[in-house]
């Protein structure tokens, strides 16, 4: 996966804005630092599949990676709102619309129906009223919406799920969106320059917590459904950007996890202590207690999405406090004007797929002098709570465990 990347001249925007990628279905996603020779990789391909990922041996035996171009992870959001060449953006209009049609970007329905819209427009050309749109969009609606939103149903079954409901309500809301996008001032309707509409979509896009991230595949504990009844485990997404980690479910298309790198401690087991695990500890409470919470994610993939925060923590410290932004998509936005983050809380709607849901995960939970208050005894002897790295003024607190046992 993603690793710390050195520096190879002067890249042109292009090439500071995306690193090469190779993935394959079994070995995920691997990007590239400028030394890498993608020959020399794909021979140890093999080697990879089987330290990282738990792809049987005959699908490793015949495994083929393939080279991508992707987004550089390291690449900030503020130097990506200077770019205005029309053929990068619309690379990077390409990988983010292929993130969201496959829900890797989890989005709520009109958030969907608004990327979606943007997407009618460069497909379609601009809304025409009269002119057969909306059967040319029935025709293409997994082309502007994610799956799970645009399933058509048939039947009683479908009728008792609600999901003919739900994509056709979907559909609407993608064509009044449609109506409503706007041209650039001046321009015709022939010779509008697709760029403004790449920079609506990436704006919309960068309002997303998980935009430009790296994304790694694990498993967590379900809670447990009752005294005798475990909850076994659920496939997760991890992603990791530049700002923090986010827990991904993937059937539910949801959060179940999101911490700012100030607001977390982490720290990983290798094969030889125990299951690859890469843990997680953040701030809670139970029951009214105030607790930290320690989230365990099983992966092979743990010591790579460990490298990766501490390589993404240190690049915050280094780099210069944000600076009033130049250039930012969109017509409303000008010159020293306030980054697109601090319109988010436009996105954290009651139900929102952003909104962390801490119910549907099962943590260890310590009180503040390290005790532990749920039976459930983590067979880690060494506290990694230390590791916790301070940006700013974060809201963590410390833990200070006290002795255990097992310690003595």
């Amino acid at each position: 996966m993603d690793g710390p990347e050195g520096s190879a001249g002067q890249p042109g925007p292009a090439e500071r804005s995306h690193r090469s990628s190779v993935s394959s279905v079994g070995a995920r996603e691997v990007q590239l630092k400028p030394k890498h020779q993608p020959y020399k990789l794909g021979r140890q391909w093999p080697e990879l599949l089987l330290r990282f990922t738990d792809a049987p041996d005959d699908d490793v035996a015949t495994d083929e990676p393939s080279l991508q171009f992707r987004r550089n992870v390291f690449f900030p959001k503020r130097r990506e709102l200077q770019i205005h060449d029309e053929e990068v953006l619309r690379l990077l209009y390409e990988e983010a619309k292929a993130n969201v049609l496959a829900a890797r970007y989890p989005c709520d329905a009109e958030d969907c129906e608004a990327l979606g819209a943007l997407v009618c427009r460069l497909q379609l050309g601009p809304f025409q009223p009269g002119q057969p749109t909306a059967c040319a969009v029935r025709e293409k609606l997994d082309s502007f919406l994610p799956a799970h939103l645009c399933k058509r149903g048939h039947g009683l079954f479908a009728a008792l799920r609600g999901r003919g409901a739900k994509a056709g309500t979907s559909e609407q809301g993608l064509l009044s969106a449609y109506r409503r996008v706007k041209e650039g001032s001046g321009d015709s309707e022939r010779e509008a320059p697709l760029r403004t509409h790449y920079q609506a979509y990436l704006a919309k896009c960068h309002e997303l917590p998980y935009y430009g991230c790296a994304f790694f595949h694990g498993e967590v504990d379900k809670p447990a459904q009752s005294f005798l009844h475990r909850g076994g485990r659920k496939p997760v997404t991890v992603a990791i950007n530049l700002e923090g980690v986010h827990v991904i479910d993937n059937r539910e298309k949801h959060v179940l996890l999101g911490l700012r790198f100030q607001e977390l401690s982490w720290d990983h087991t290798s094969p030889e202590e125990e299951e690859s695990v890469l843990w997680l500890e953040f701030d809670g409470n139970n029951e009214g207690t105030p607790v930290n919470k320690l989230l365990k994610i099983y992966s092979k993939q743990a010591e790579l999405m460990s490298s990766l925060i501490e390589y993404c923590i240190e690049l915050s410290q280094a780099s210069e406090p944000t600076a009033p932004q130049e250039g930012a998509y969109g017509p409303s936005s000008a010159p020293g004007s306030s980054p697109p983050p601090a319109q988010r809380p436009q996105l954290r709607r009651q139900g929102s797929v952003v909104s962390s849901r801490i119910q549907h995960l099962s943590t260890i939970d310590y009180v503040e002098e390290g005790e532990q208050i749920r039976p459930v005894k983590p067979k880690r002897t060494t506290s990694f709570f230390s590791r916790q790295l301070s940006l700013g003024q974060g809201s963590y607190t410390v833990v200070q465990p006290g002795e255990r046992p097992d310690q003595g």
